[in-house]
């Protein structure tokens, strides 16, 4: 399905005109590069540009969350998945494991199961945080800074270092660079949105309110002093899409066209509004609080779609007042689906086609299902051995 994407004239107040370089707001920044490199510590990263033809696809894996007996079937997804798209990036949104593992070396292993794919075929990737990848902190110690220097490791991995001072890890805006010139195209930002709130907030708990967490202020500050930094320095608007685990409060508006009233007819009414499509098999679970991050996407006018993971058999997509919002389904075989024999109906990815020649650059955006691809969907668990690490992850 394609969805056109006209963005309103929003005024655009530029209160940090001077809000400093790119390189003070996140160093996490250069064209078509993913990270900068520490020298002494990482190899080169890939470049991240635009082909020739002026094409670039985006896959988004979502929840392959498991531990070192990887379900099988979870790879068999990823590979198939790879060889009929071949993607120029790709990126796990969130829980990339479970809190199964009781080792650091279990967490190894469970990580370097779901990046092999890309791996192996020399593709770009990386990963956003979810609310289930430090569960098992207390046994292991892997910590998300842990995992990140750990998949750092991997050649093909393009995560950004985390910023010094700013919630969350690794939250980056990856530029990828046009056929045309050395100059970015179009930009994708990785955003890690949290794992549980506080036990309390100035005394009071969260018993009767959702308990995950939330997009923190310095983090949609951060985007937008990085976003006006981006268009100082390159005298445009970047056009981009955005990737963090949990779902907005805006989520949940847009699939009833309300904030208050949520009966199959205000559905109705959000489809035809908002060009909806796709399924929604669980609530919404934002954290408790409204971040504000829609707000700035509304103010900025550079984020085109903002795509999360999280409630697993979710599947939708629309547009939210020129922004899409959307889900990919869950991947991994080994996590949470629907109920009985249908367990495993929607395990699949979200695949995003960036042109260059089309109007906005961000041309459309389907679904890959297991079910299409062949791979058996019994509502079972199929446990791998875990395969040995790499002298490099070592």
């Amino acid at each position: 399905m394609t969805i056109k994407i006209n963005q309103p004239n929003f005024s655009r107040r530029a209160a940090l005109a001077a809000a400093g370089t790119l390189g003070a707001l996140g160093m996490t920044v250069a064209a078509g590069t993913g990270a900068t490199a520490v020298p002494g510590t990482k190899a080169p990263k890939p470049t991240l540009a635009f082909r020739p033809d002026g094409r670039f696809k985006v896959i988004q894996f979502n929840d392959t969350q498991d531990d070192e007996q990887t379900d099988r079937r979870t790879i068999e997804l990823m590979d198939r998945t790879l060889d009929a798209e071949k993607p120029d990036f790709v990126v796990i949104n969130g829980d990339v494991i479970n809190g199964g593992c009781d080792t650091e070396l279990e967490v190894k292993q469970a990580l370097n199961h779901v990046v092999r794919p890309m791996e192996t075929r020399q593709i770009p990737w990386a990963v956003t945080f979810g609310n289930h990848d430090e569960d098992s902190v207390a046994r292991t110690g892997m910590t998300e800074a842990k995992m990140l220097q750990f998949l750092q490791s991997y050649p093909f991995n393009v995560n950004g270092d985390s910023t010094d001072g700013l919630t969350g890890t690794s939250n980056s805006l990856l530029l990828v660079q046009s056929s045309k010139s050395k100059d970015p195209a179009f930009g994708l930002w990785l955003i890690d949105t949290g794992r549980y709130a506080p036990d309390t907030i100035n005394g009071q708990d969260f018993e009767g309110y959702p308990d995950w967490d939330w997009v923190r202020m310095d983090q949609v500050a951060w985007y937008r002093n990085l976003s006006i930094a981006t268009e100082q320095k390159y005298g445009k608007k970047i056009p981009s899409l955005m990737w963090g685990h949990i779902a907005l409060h805006e989520h949940r508006s847009m699939w009833f066209a309300s904030i208050d009233s949520r009966t199959d007819a205000d559905h109705q009414r959000a489809v035809a509004k908002h060009g909806i499509v796709g399924e929604r098999n669980e609530d919404e679970c934002p954290g408790p609080f409204n971040s504000g991050l829609f707000n700035a996407f509304l103010e900025r006018g550079d984020v085109r779609g903002y795509f999360v993971g999280h409630d697993h058999v979710n599947t939708y997509v629309g547009n939210y007042y020129g922004v899409e919002l959307g889900y990919a389904p869950g991947t991994g075989f080994g996590a949470y689906g629907l109920p009985g024999a249908d367990r495993n109906r929607l395990r699949g990815a979200r695949v995003f086609e960036l042109d260059e020649n089309h109007a906005g650059i961000y041309k459309e955006t389907r679904l890959v299902f297991a079910k299409d691809l062949g791979i058996d969907l019994t509502a079972n668990d199929q446990p791998i051995t875990p395969l040995p690490l790499d002298p490099a992850q070592l």
